[in-house]
């Protein structure tokens, strides 16, 4: 929860500390420093009347001081207009990711990529979710979250078995030799790009994408040709308003310029713990919305006193009640 108006919160924590600064520091007036005896005081308090009423007291007294703490606190922070995300900006503008993984399925990353998402599947509820290799469309964007957890679970244990299933191998990648070709890494961003719908242009929903895999793909003295080379996939990119993640084993200019272009993360990672971390980094920053201006949103918010105001209200009700009991 933020607070539109913070300094209204700022200077009723320092009108509340100066109220208990004057408290413990003014002196008292000399009328109530002057005690007068009492007789028999000690028969007085012995009495279990007595004894119960100065409970009463100190206990009505504490909870009166709190109660006053809590009402001032939360009728300050209310006034600083507290606000919280807009729901309606999810179901608006959704979020589209899609998995890019230019690893083979047996590779221990490319296991832990699968896992995670498998589980975050679980917690979507307006999202789309896909999966391309390097050269197959595996999984196309979809909001069946139990049939993409499921089938991105059955390609992660294809990297905990010794030897996995030849026919789901060729499932998530099919074994293909070209003559005249030969797949570099802008050619498998360019491919996961396209399973956005409408990839060449921008949409009302949030497009990102998460690449894991080597930063080259092709052997340096590779002669066939490739079809797309950076500035295109670039292009492409910015067309389709999508954010390019990056989890890579290596550094490469290209990559981290993409992602950097793009607003998207870039991250080396070797171990399949650095591969969850960056994933887990990946997922906390929220995914924008880019206008045809080039402007990137990530979310709006909206004013939500309701919280604040029920703690105040519950806060007078316990108080009224806290000082009829002192009254009695």
């Amino acid at each position: 929860m933020d607070l539109r108006w913070w300094p209204i919160a700022v200077i009723g924590l320092l009108a509340l500390l100066g109220c208990f600064a004057m408290a413990v520091l003014l002196p008292l007036a000399p009328d109530r420093r002057r005690l007068r005896p009492l007789a028999n005081i000690a028969r007085l308090i012995r009495l279990p009347e007595y004894a119960r009423a100065a409970r009463l007291r100190s206990v009505s007294t504490v909870a009166t001081l709190v109660l006053l703490v809590v009402l001032f606190g939360a009728a300050a922070a209310a006034a600083a207009r507290p606000t919280g995300a807009d729901d309606a900006f999810e179901r608006i503008h959704p979020e589209d990711l899609m998995l890019c993984v230019a690893s083979p399925v047996t590779d221990p990353a490319t296991g832990a990529l699968l896992r995670h998402y498998a589980q975050q599947a679980a917690t979507y509820q307006t999202q789309r979710i896909g999966l391309t290799s390097v050269n197959s469309r595996v999984v196309p964007l979809t909001r069946d979250y139990q049939y993409a957890a499921g089938r991105f679970g059955d390609f992660a244990r294809a990297s905990e078995v010794a030897d996995p299933d030849p026919g789901l191998l060729g499932q998530f990648a099919a074994p293909i030799t070209y003559t005249d070709y030969a797949a570099g890494v802008d050619d498998v961003l360019s491919l996961c790009l396209t399973g956005f719908p409408g990839f060449d242009q921008k949409s009302a929903h949030r497009r990102s994408m998460v690449y894991l895999g080597p930063p080259v793909l092709r052997a340096a003295d590779e002669q066939r040709p490739a079809l797309f080379d950076a500035q295109q996939v670039a292009d492409l990119a910015d067309a389709a308003g999508a954010q390019i993640n990056v989890v890579t084993s290596g550094e490469d200019a290209a990559l981290r310029t993409l992602a950097d272009r793009t607003g998207g993360e870039f991250t080396i990672a070797t171990t399949e713990s650095a591969v969850r971390d960056a994933l887990a980094e990946i997922d906390s920053r929220p995914v924008p919305l880019v206008l045809d201006d080039g402007t990137r949103v990530t979310g709006q918010t909206q004013d939500a006193p309701v919280p604040l105001l029920a703690v105040v209200l519950v806060a007078t009700a316990l108080l009224s009640v806290t000082l009829v009991v002192l009254r009695r």
